[in-house]
């Protein structure tokens, strides 16, 4: 086999494959996310799947803006402000829900005087998180007392509860507790529901979330990126798009360990226990999605109770305080395919990181220690396609002269490579064996908290955003300048030059655009990413030069 060709296939093959994540990019400029809603026609009850064991699709909901339901209240509901060293949330009187939760170590921009991140986005009129509803006898929009107005939590008040009644006007009884604690971002939620009648009720539970995308925007360079409903359910990561509950409600049953929904960087998820959560709903909008967790039918004799118990949790999707947590959370940093490869990568950006206290560094250094742990192959495939270059000319004059015998002249050139011992497969190999290891730091250096909004040097103020140097004035469809991404397709470039090539003339020119290919698909990923690659082409062009200045290549003479 033709090395040259198979060096090109293989080109070609990773070229594809980014070039695919490339042009569903695009050039074009963030879309802003739409303010709609989605009307909510399913009651608590009506969500729930009850006797199929496979998911169910209702009929068509249509996407529209809502009308807040008006309810009037004998009082103004108050709203509970909870502050702890990690977030301040506000809990609202009016349905027991979350209204705010703003997360304090991570910024919603990378300006200097962003605020705090924002997890809830949407207003009373898409609806809020956490509503409690029991079929059809317990509304969402009920009126609790809260027994607290404010909280807050420092290191000499580690924990609080706020605890929540109401008279859902049917002889229920509604009591919510939330515990809150000022070292994680998980919530306790218990909800008891009291049977005062003296009839015999029924109900089913559902704790619903609402949520918009964290984001705001789209980015275009994180456009391809999941953002919707998830679940851990039956030992298995779901994650749910859009089009798979925009036509009506999309139902999963099973064993929920939590369910809710994931952006790149941060989780709203709810963990039922006890049994509390069989079904995980999803209806709405790629732009609103609208989800529940619900239980089973329950049936309450007058003066009996039940209790349903929860975690809530909303904050940054960190893997090392996730696997802390438990319940299988830390499945929702999902690297793909490649998972085996980027999770051990990610745990070596942090460990360099807690050194250097700069992930920028980092991203070097891991560079630096994969290429070196590639370093042997990738010697002998250099190696190998120098010598192959050397054997061109023999080549050559075998193709010339056994050009009417194709048998013939494959039998002389596999004569030829068993004689100076050339593998014409052997500067193919290393890169084969790298291209995973590539794609796996690819997804951590994307989707990694830990590179957002981090700093390396100059210019280069957020790892998980493209390269720009701001000159004074926008660019065409960069704004800034990609010093970095240039740099790196120069770098490729250069490389290019060095690196031995079997191919005639016209086909090298054709290998010399790539670098121009690169510089084009680079522009709108990552700089940490565009980092990673020009740290290995720096590193593979040292290795070709050492390689070139070698004189104990086998001689074709």
């Amino acid at each position: 086999m033709d090395t040259y060709r198979a060096f090109l296939a293989i080109i070609i093959s990773f070229v594809i494959l980014l070039g695919y994540q490339y042009f569903f990019v695009g050039f074009d400029q963030p879309v802003a996310v739409e303010e709609t809603a989605v009307q909510d026609t399913a009651t608590g009850t009506n969500l729930q799947n009850q006797g199929s064991p496979t998911t169910q699709v209702a009929p068509k909901v249509q996407a529209q803006t809502v009308v807040a339901e008006v309810i009037n209240y004998d009082r103004e509901p108050q709203n509970i402000t909870i502050d702890t060293d990690l977030y301040t949330a506000i809990l609202s009187e009016d349905g027991g829900t979350i209204t705010s939760f703003v997360l304090k170590n991570q910024k919603e921009t990378n300006e200097k005087d962003s605020p705090g991140m924002q997890l809830v986005k949407t207003d009373a009129s898409q609806g809020f998180p956490l509503q409690f509803t029991w079929g059809s006898a317990i509304g969402s929009r009920i009126l609790y007392d809260s027994d607290v107005q404010d909280v807050s939590l420092s290191a000499g008040k580690d924990r609080t509860e706020v605890r929540l009644v109401a008279q859902a006007g049917n002889g229920l009884v509604v009591e919510r507790i939330y515990s809150f604690n000022n070292n994680s971002y998980l919530i306790d939620l218990s909800v008891r529901v009291l049977n005062s009648s003296d009839a015999i009720l029924q109900g089913t539970p559902a704790l619903g979330l609402v949520n918009t995308r964290f984001e705001g925007v789209v980015s275009p360079a994180n456009r391809f990126l999941f953002g919707g409903p998830a679940a851990f359910i039956n030992g298995e990561l779901s994650e749910v798009k859009a089009d798979e509950f925009e036509e009506g409600p999309k139902t999963l049953q099973g064993a929920i360990d939590w369910a809710g929904y994931e952006g790149n960087y941060f989780l709203c998820a709810v963990v039922p226990l006890d049994g509390s959560g069989q079904t995980f709903t999803m209806q709405g909008t790629e732009d609103l999605a609208k989800t529940q967790v619900g239980g089973v039918l329950d049936t309450l004799q007058p003066g009996m109770e039940k209790e349903y118990k929860y975690h809530v949790f909303y904050g940054p999707k960190k893997l090392k305080m996730l696997k802390e947590i438990g319940y299988n959370l830390d499945r929702s940093v999902n690297f793909g395919w490649f998972d085996v490869l980027a999770k051990p990568a990610l745990w070596l950006l942090n460990m360099f990181h807690s050194v250097f206290h700069n992930y920028g560094i980092a991203i070097i250094l891991v560079t630096v220690l994969f290429k070196a742990a590639f370093w042997p192959i990738s010697q002998k495939g250099m190696k190998s396609m120098k010598n192959m270059q050397k054997l061109q000319p023999k080549m050559a004059k075998i193709k010339e002269k056994y050009k009417s015998d194709p048998t013939k002249m494959n039998q002389e050139v596999m004569a030829l490579y068993k004689t100076y011992k050339v593998n014409p497969l052997g500067g193919c190999l290393p890169m084969v064996l790298q291209i995973p290891v590539f794609f796996a730091l690819y997804k951590v250096l994307l989707q990694s908290i830990e590179l957002r909004h981090a700093p390396f040097m100059l210019w280069i103020t957020d790892l998980s955003a493209p390269d720009r140097l701001f000159i004074g004035f926008d660019l065409p469809y960069l704004g800034g300048l990609p010093v970095l991404t240039l740099l790196m397709g120069a770098s490729m470039f250069f490389q290019q030059k060095l690196t031995p090539t079997t191919a005639d003339p016209t086909q090298a020119k054709i290998m010399m655009f790539l670098p121009v290919v690169f510089t084009f698909m680079f522009l709108n990923f990552a700089s940490g990413l565009v980092l990673y690659w020009f740290v290995n082409n720096l590193l593979s062009i040292l290795q070709q030069v050492l390689i070139n200045r070698d004189r104990k290549t086998p001689s074709t003479t």
